[in-house]
């Protein structure tokens, strides 16, 4: 049996044959020496009783985390899940895989919804996020590894649907905002802000826009798949406004379009742009105030703006980028004339009109 290092990783390997003739590697998942010969002297002694004795080992959450952050190193939200997987460690770190019950399970979900997860806050989203995980580790260890007999139940939380739970500005609102912005000095912001009313982009897509995605010709950008959230490229047509917010930025700086003193912009939701909203007592609905309103929220109002101007939901939904239409329903209630002309189908009037028609029609016959 051998344990190494491979390249300049601080993690120890463990490589060795087991009774049936198959050559074992496997990641120790430490960097302590000792730690992964006793990982390794184990590991051989459970290979060895399930050839000879065909016993199932027992296994811990702490070796299906190991594997499970190997075995999913590809994706996108890689770094996101061992945050999440570290921060469970507090209730799982010290039980084996089929100590993990239902009723631990709900504990961690009541916890989460009360507020006393790494983010504060009762969200429902955010648990779902750490429930999604907990249940994909879990059914990895039942139908891939078989180091499960059976995988607990892991019921995600019912997200209640609120399609009043955004906030968006007028047209006027804005206007005073940027106006604001830029009696205060702060073109850069104000600029960033326009862009963003005019693309949808969310923040980190703005930020981190760079010349090489700007085709000012074609009336063009785009968002490579790993900077979107859905994790699908996405093309952002521009409008005249956006374009005007371009062509003013476009040897501001050499890489970046957004850029402040010779730097890139790491974030548009800034301090400032905080006191400007104060000083405006800017409220876009009743009950909430200019202090609640974020930057994220500029998403909200541009999608409000293109509902209450008539964009088809389906085209809002490739616009911005949303993996689903569900998304784009909360912004339904805006507009209903899409389906107005639809209500008047069963009228009294309309329904006497139609039975005479038909009426017709059937005596020529």
């Amino acid at each position: 049996m051998q344990i190494y290092r491979r390249g300049n990783s601080g993690t120890w390997q463990v490589s060795f044959t087991a009774p049936n003739g198959k050559r074992v590697r496997v990641s120790s998942g430490t960097a302590d020496k000792r730690q992964a010969q006793e990982y390794a002297d184990n590991l051989k002694a459970e290979t060895w009783r399930i050839h000879k004795l065909g016993e199932r080992p027992r296994r811990s959450w702490k070796e299906a985390v190991v594997r499970f952050i190997n075995e999913t190193s590809h994706k996108r939200t890689h770094g996101d899940d061992k945050a999440k997987l570290r921060w469970l460690d507090r209730y799982f770190g010290q039980l084996m895989l089929d100590e993990i019950s239902a009723d631990v399970i709900s504990q961690l979900r009541g916890d989460l919804l009360s507020g006393k997860g790494p983010k504060a806050g009762k969200s429902h989203g955010n648990t779902n996020k750490y429930l999604a995980l907990i249940r994909s580790l879990l059914r990895k260890a039942e139908r891939e590894w078989e180091w499960l007999e059976r995988a607990p139940i892991v019921k995600l939380t019912t997200t209640p649907h609120r399609s009043e739970s955004f906030r968006w500005l007028t047209q006027s609102d804005a206007q005073s905002v940027l106006g604001a912005m830029e009696a205060e000095g702060l073109f850069h912001t104000a600029e960033m802000m326009r862009f963003t009313l005019a693309t949808g982009l969310r923040e980190s897509n703005v930020t981190g826009l760079t010349w090489n995605r700007v085709d000012l010709s074609r009336r063009a950008a785009w968002v490579d798949a790993s900077a979107s959230k859905s994790g699908r490229a996405l093309s952002v047509p521009l409008n005249d406004d956006a374009l005007v917010v371009l062509r003013k930025r476009r040897f501001e700086h050499p890489t970046h379009v957004f850029s402040f003193h010779g730097r890139p912009i790491q974030r548009a939701n800034t301090r400032a742009w905080k006191q400007v909203l104060k000083n405006l007592g800017m409220r876009p609905q009743p009950g909430w105030h200019p202090e609640n309103f974020r930057w994220h929220d500029l998403r909200h109002t541009w999608a409000s703006w293109h509902v209450m101007a008539g964009t088809p939901l389906e085209v809002l939904q490739r616009l911005g980028g949303w993996a689903s239409l569900d998304m784009v329903l909360r912004y339904a209630h805006l507009a209903p004339g899409h389906i107005a002309p639809y209500a008047n189908n069963i009228s009294s009037r309309k329904s006497a009109q139609n039975w005479h028609k038909n009426e017709q029609e059937a005596s020529v016959v």
